[in-house]
């Protein structure tokens, strides 16, 4: 299936950037007119991914983060962030809540979590020292 439209960025994994990440991508959606709480939805889950990258991925270093999200027929949104960081070992370990390879006392572990509560579909690859992405698919409601 082709895309209608498609946006492509990168950026530094820089906690400041997790805003941005949440910013570019509300407008960009804003043409395939979301409700607000699909919106919020949307920015959360990015922005739980974003900061994994972060947070995860380049953990003594600053990477690149990349975000593309693109809008098909049908209200059916794609998001894919990525990183080249340090990778997962294990996802499906990953994926469970309350795991985190961060701090506990001040990461809980649900970024996973978070993401597949407000996405239809989350898909997770990852290889060790090539980095991680994620795929995050949600089909927006018709407003007709």
């Amino acid at each position: 299936m082709k895309a209608n439209n498609l946006m492509k960025i990168s950026f530094y994994s820089r906690s400041v950037n997790e805003g941005f990440a949440r910013g570019a991508l509300a407008a960009f959606l804003a043409q395939a007119d979301p409700t607000v709480p699909e919106l919020a939805d949307v920015k959360t889950a990015v922005s739980e991914a974003v900061t994994n990258c972060i947070v995860h991925a380049y953990p003594d270093q600053v990477g690149l983060v990349y975000l593309t999200a693109a809008l098909y027929d049908g209200g059916v949104i794609k998001i894919t962030v990525a990183d080249k960081g340090i990778g997962i070992t294990d996802v499906n370990q990953a994926m469970q809540p309350m795991y985190t390879t961060g701090n506990p006392e001040e990461r809980a572990g649900l970024g996973f979590a978070v993401m597949q509560s407000f996405m239809d579909k989350i898909k997770v690859t990852s290889k060790p020292g090539k980095g991680t992405r994620v795929v995050m698919t949600k089909t927006l409601q018709s407003r007709e």
